[in-house]
C-alpha cells in the first residue's frame, strides 16, 4: 500500500511512525512534513492546503490512501475533491467536518440529538447590544469560544464580568480571532476532569482508541493561556468502562446516527473532547481529526494495523477489523511532554539549535516527535511554538514508570529559552498541584 499522509507537525509524525510499522504499507510520502518525518518518509514540498496540488501528488504518485492530519484541508472540503476523483481519503467531508470548524453547529447539532453538552447560546456580531445581553444571563465564570477554527487557541474561559465583555467585544469585532469569531458560542463553565475519546469511524462501524488526557494551559497547575496542548497521556483512568460506556451509548453512537440522518455521514478520526462532572460526561468539543499531541500517545498504545483500518475506514469495511479495538485490560501505558519555545503561546523567537536529541532517543521506548522544526544547513533548528513532542511508552510498570522515563528524555535535550510542563500526568498520579480541578 502506497499512503500519502498531509500535515507538518507532531500528530503527523506520530501518524507517518505509526503507519511505518504497519506491514502492509510500501511506500510513505508527506506533504509538506518535517525533518522527523523524512526520516520515515519522502517529503513532498506541497503545502497541506494547497488542495489543487494535493490532488494532482496523489495522482501523479498512484497512492493507495490519503490520511489527513491538521483540520484546516478538511474545513476546506479536501474529502470532497479527493472523491471527485476517485481517490480514497482518511478524513470527514466539508459538511461532516463542520463539527470543528463551527462551535455553533456543534452545540445545535447536539441539542437535537440529545448530547449531553454544556448549556450555550450563540452570539453574533451583527447585534453587539443583544450579545451582551445574553452574555448576562450566565453564571461566572463563563466560557467564550470563537466558532471557528483558531488552532486550539479560541476558547477564552473569564473570571469577570468585565473580562467577559472585553472578549467578546473583541472577538465579535474581529480582532482577537478575525472570521473565525464574527460568531461566539456563550457557555456555562463546566468542573469536572478533561479527557479526550476517539473513534476511527467509517460513519457506521468504529473502532476505539485508549481515552487520553491533554494539558491545554501552558503553565503547571492548569494556570495560564490556553496553547495547543502541552502534554498527555493515555490511557486516562478517569475513563472507567462505565465512562467509557456511557460516552459510547450517549455521544459517539447518537453523533454517528444524528450525521447520517442529516446527510452528513461521518468518516475519518472523531476526537470527542469531554468534561467528565459529577452529573456525568458532557461534551465540550468535536474534532474531525486526530488531536495534538494525544496522538502522540494513542497511537503507540493501538494494537492494530492502522495503515488497513483506516483504509477500511475510508473505503466503508471498518466492521471487517473491529477486533482492533482498545482494552481496558491492556496495561500498556504512553506520555508525552512537549517543548516550547520561550513565550509560547504568545511570541517568539525561532532559529535556536536543537541539542541532545539523538541521546534522548537512545532511551529505551522514547520518540521526539517534531512539531515545530527545521534543518538550517546541517543543524536542527526551531521554526514553530511547540517544538518537540517527547514521547515514552512502556509496555507494563504504570504510569509513573513511563512520565519518569518520558521526563529523563526530556532533560537530555535543549534549545535556548525552553519550557515544558512538570506536571503533565499529575491528575492520572494523584500528585497535588496548584490546581486539583479542570474547568472548562
Amino acid at each position: 500500500m502506497d499512503i500519502l499522509v498531509i500535515g507538518s507537525g507532531g500528530r503527523e509524525h506520530a501518524l507517518v511512525w505509526a503507519l511505518r510499522r504497519s506491514p502492509g504499507v510500501r511506500r510513505l510520502l508527506c506533504a509538506p512534513g518535517n525533518p522527523g518525518i523524512a526520516k520515515l518518509a519522502e517529503i513532498v514540498p506541497v503545502h497541506a492546503d494547497d488542495i489543487p496540488a494535493l490532488v494532482q501528488l496523489a495522482l501523479r504518485e498512484r497512492v493507495d490512501l490519503t490520511v489527513v492530519g491538521p483540520e484546516q484541508p478538511l474545513a476546506q472540503g479536501i474529502a470532497d475533491e479527493f472523491a471527485r476523483h476517485d481517490l480514497a481519503l482518511f478524513g470527514p467531508t466539508r459538511d461532516a467536518a463542520a463539527l470543528e470548524w463551527s462551535k455553533a453547529f456543534a452545540k445545535e447539532f447536539m441539542t437535537r440529538h440529545g448530547i449531553p453538552t454544556a448549556r450555550y447560546a450563540i452570539a453574533g456580531g451583527e447585534d453587539l447590544p443583544q450579545a451582551h445581553a445574553l452574555l448576562d444571563t450566565f453564571q461566572l465564570p463563563v466560557v467564550l469560544k470563537a466558532d471557528g477554527l483558531a488552532a486550539g487557541k479560541g476558547v477564552i474561559i473569564c473570571s469577570s464580568a468585565d473580562e467577559a465583555h472585553a472578549v467578546l467585544e473583541e472577538m465579535l469585532s474581529g480582532r482577537s480571532f478575525g472570521k473565525a469569531g464574527s460568531h461566539a458560542v456563550i457557555e456555562e463553565c463546566l468542573v469536572g476532569e478533561e479527557a479526550s475519546v476517539f473513534a476511527i469511524t467509517d460513519g457506521d462501524a468504529y473502532v476505539l482508541l485508549a481515552p487520553a488526557q491533554d494539558h491545554k494551559r501552558v503553565f503547571e497547575g492548569d494556570r495560564g493561556k490556553n496553547t495547543g496542548g502541552m502534554g498527555a497521556y493515555a490511557p486516562a483512568p478517569a475513563v472507567t468502562p462505565h465512562i467509557m460506556q456511557t460516552v459510547v451509548e450517549r455521544v459517539l453512537r447518537p453523533t454517528l446516527a444524528g450525521m447520517a440522518s442529516e446527510g452528513r455521514p461521518y468518516c475519518g478520526c472523531l476526537y470527542i473532547g469531554l468534561m467528565l462532572t459529577s452529573q456525568g460526561p458532557r461534551v465540550i468539543e468535536y474534532n474531525c481529526r486526530f488531536g495534538d499531541p494525544e496522538t502522540q500517545v494513542v497511537l503507540p498504545l493501538f494494537r492494530g494495523d492502522l495503515a488497513r483500518t483506516l483504509q477500511a475506514a475510508a473505503t466503508g469495511t471498518l466492521r471487517e477489523i473491529t477486533a482492533s479495538h482498545w482494552r481496558f485490560e491492556d496495561s500498556a501505558t504512553a506520555a508525552c511532554v512537549v517543548l516550547a519555545a520561550g513565550g509560547y503561546p504568545g511570541e517568539y523567537k525561532t532559529g535556536n539549535p536543537i541539542l541532545g536529541l539523538d541521546e534522548a532517543e537512545g532511551l529505551e521506548g522514547v520518540v521526539a516527535f517534531h512539531a515545530g522544526t527545521r534543518l538550517q544547513g546541517a543543524d536542527l533548528v526551531t521554526a514553530g511554538g511547540r517544538v518537540l513532542g517527547v514521547s515514552a511508552m512502556c509496555a507494563s510498570g504504570g504510569l509513573a514508570r513511563t512520565l519518569q522515563r518520558c521526563y529523563d528524555a526530556v532533560q537530555k535535550i535543549r534549545f535556548e529559552n525552553m519550557h515544558y510542563r512538570r506536571d503533565i500526568g499529575y491528575r492520572a498520579l494523584g500528585v497535588s498541584s496548584s490546581s486539583n480541578r479542570n474547568e472548562q
